[in-house]
């Protein structure tokens, strides 16, 4: 006759599965989530430069459905994320914040549009992602 499991082995083993769920790494948010969440409020939602902070700017939202059409139809990935993460190329001051603190995660290998996979934050690439997909064509 087989004898029963005895009940601390039954709460050693939910003891060990509460340890794999406390070191589980948080979910990295999606492209959309990051923009709701750091680029809406003056970009807009939609992109379109009208978020509820755009009227208390110095200078208006960069409408960014727009970005691939000012760029001969080519989405200018690397200079998007390049303004994102903060860089300015030494052109003065802008408006803009630096949101390259906010968007460290991991590295993966993405191909800005130059033919070379960069190590780039992951969080960064979604943000370019979902920029793409608000294009007007």
């Amino acid at each position: 006759m087989a004898q029963p499991l005895p009940i601390f082995s039954l709460f050693a083993a939910l003891g060990l599965g509460a340890c794999v769920f406390a070191t589980a790494p948080d979910p990295v948010p999606s492209g959309a989530q990051d923009f709701a969440d750091f680029c809406a409020g003056c970009h807009g939602l939609s992109g379109k430069g009208d978020g509820e902070l755009a009227g208390r700017l110095a200078r208006r939202p960069a409408d960014l459905t727009l970005l691939a059409r000012r760029n001969g139809g080519t989405f200018p990935t690397t200079p998007v994320m390049a303004k994102i993460w903060g860089y300015t190329g030494g052109k003065g001051s802008d408006v803009m914040p630096n949101f390259g603190p906010l968007l460290d995660s991991e590295l993966v290998p993405y191909d800005g549009g130059d033919g070379i996979q960069t190590p780039t934050p992951v969080r960064l690439v979604q943000i370019a992602e979902h920029l793409k997909t608000i294009q007007i064509k």
